[in-house]
């Protein structure tokens, strides 16, 4: 994800950053292990994450999401019917679904009616018809109707269903944007695929993720359908039906390439026509593209974020090409390797954040060791800049100082570790982790074995601390000059 300019106050030192060329705490511990049931065999309500407690659910591992919708934009009510297919990791007599407004009216377990209930802003509390034991694979079908609805966010602005200008909708949001839409154990850490059947009016057209399959016409109704076969974190789902312009090509090694514009937004089709230029850049910095489909969303709308939707991101009005370039990177840092926690968000945009660091030092022969002394010049001084801590920020906090100080904390760590051993970083991490999950712990850890340095220090000065960082870890190695 990255923010339109101006949207948040860290968001306008970012941007001078990429314009421009105490005693610290001890690592925080990795969080306790999610609970997975409650008494009496219930799942629990939330997937124990401690920023969001409430959000995803336990008891069971999600394996893939059928998605059918029915939707017109002129009257504005969606008709869902989604098939979530899961394990029982623990005998289960009763679960919980996300689910962000609607009507239920039908949930069945493996075509037999259950009960269900309505909890809280978003939990649907099913009780199977017969108790589900622990390693059985099961269905659970859910029908339902509504008005979707958006929220607002405080970091980050509108999240979930949106009304685009033309009269159309899309879908986009983090940490929350799934749930608008469709049932879902929601939090990263439940890595599933995805299928979408979505039926909307002659005239309107639907871009999503994956792979693109062949459309079928009705009674003055189309379905669109979109396969995604690699597990994704259910946030980097999404929906856009518009009157869409596609463009559709492949990359060297065949990999589909599909790119929609809504009207208003074909102006961007220079930008995006330098996608493989720009992801054959970041693979020879992270190794090879991990994904099956790539392309872009491209929006008329002044949304606040940019976001990594899974193989196309989905992109605002204001979108420029470092954008296009962060948000590619993510298909390595954040979509291919998930966060466990929301807490570990600094592997996501940390990373993205330096990929156009990487960009301009390349394309453009910038001197990011001048392009860093410069930016820590100018902050030196502000408190606000270097109280964001980039790990363990708290609630609320977790996309405050990731793309600024960020920043800065990767291209220190390079001349902390060398150029070697931080190229091989860049490239083994994402393999190690491929479509997982990944604590900042784990990478600490990490780090500190291929460098074979004793990185404590250093990350409680960059990572952990609230303050400027000491000079032994604020101008390493190459830096000193």
């Amino acid at each position: 994800m990255e923010h339109s300019p101006g949207r948040l106050a860290t968001t306008l030192i970012a941007t001078s950053i990429m314009a421009v060329g105490c005693t610290s705490s001890p690592p925080d511990s990795p969080p306790p292990p999610p609970p997975t049931v409650n008494a009496a065999g219930a799942g629990a309500d939330g997937a124990g994450d401690p920023y969001y407690p409430q959000d995803g659910n336990g008891g069971y591992d999600v394996t893939d999401y059928n998605v059918s919708i029915s939707y017109d934009p002129g009257v504005g009510t969606l008709d869902g019917d989604t098939t979530v297919t899961a394990n029982a990791i623990a005998d289960l007599n009763k679960f919980n679904l996300d689910l962000i407004g609607y009507d239920v009216s039908n949930v069945d377990i493996d075509d037999k009616p259950a009960q269900f209930t309505r909890e809280g802003d978003h939990e649907l509390s099913i009780t199977p018809p017969e108790p589900l034991p622990k390693g059985a694979t099961f269905k659970a079908r859910v029908r339902y109707k509504g008005t979707p609805t958006v929220q607002e966010d405080g970091q980050l602005g509108k999240n979930g269903w949106q009304k685009a200008r033309s009269g159309g909708s899309f879908v986009a949001g983090e940490p929350h944007s799934a749930t608008f839409w469709f049932p879902a154990n929601d939090h990263p850490r439940d890595k599933a695929t995805f299928r979408l059947n979505a039926r909307v009016p002659d005239g309107w057209s639907v871009v999503s993720i994956g792979r693109e399959e062949p459309s079928t016409a009705a009674d003055g109704w189309t379905t669109y359908r979109w396969v995604e076969e690699t597990r994704l974190a259910t946030y980097l789902t999404t929906i856009g039906i518009d009157k869409w312009t596609y463009e559709r090509s492949a990359l060297a090694d065949g990999t589909p390439v599909v790119t929609a514009y809504a009207p208003g937004a074909e102006n961007k089709k220079a930008l995006e026509a330098r996608l493989p230029e720009i992801l054959d850049f970041l693979s020879s910095k992270f190794g090879r593209y991990p994904q099956k489909s790539a392309g872009g969303i491209y929006l008329n709308e002044d949304i606040g974020f940019s976001l990594e939707t899974q193989g196309r991101p989905i992109y605002a009005r204001w979108t420029n090409l470092e954008t296009v370039v962060h948000e590619n990177a993510h298909q390595w840092f954040g979509d291919s390797v998930s966060v466990d926690t929301w807490a570990d968000i600094c592997l996501n945009e940390c990373f993205a954040s330096y990929s156009q660091w990487l960009w301009t030092e390349a394309k453009e022969r910038q001197n990011l060791d001048q392009r860093y002394r410069t930016a820590i010049d100018r902050f030196k001084g502000r408190d606000t800049f270097w109280g964001n801590k980039l790990y363990g920020m708290g609630k609320g906090n977790e996309f405050h100082g990731v793309y600024d100080k960020g920043v800065l904390a990767i291209h220190a760590l390079r001349r902390q570790i060398g150029e070697d051993a931080f190229n091989r970083v860049l490239k083994e991490w994402p393999a190690a982790h491929k479509d997982a999950n990944a604590t900042w712990k784990q990478f600490e850890d990490f780090v500190q074995t291929i460098a074979g340095q004793d990185l404590r220090g250093f990350y409680d000065a960059w990572f952990h601390s609230d303050k400027i960082p000491a000079d032994q870890y604020l101008y390493p190695g190459s830096l000193r000059g």
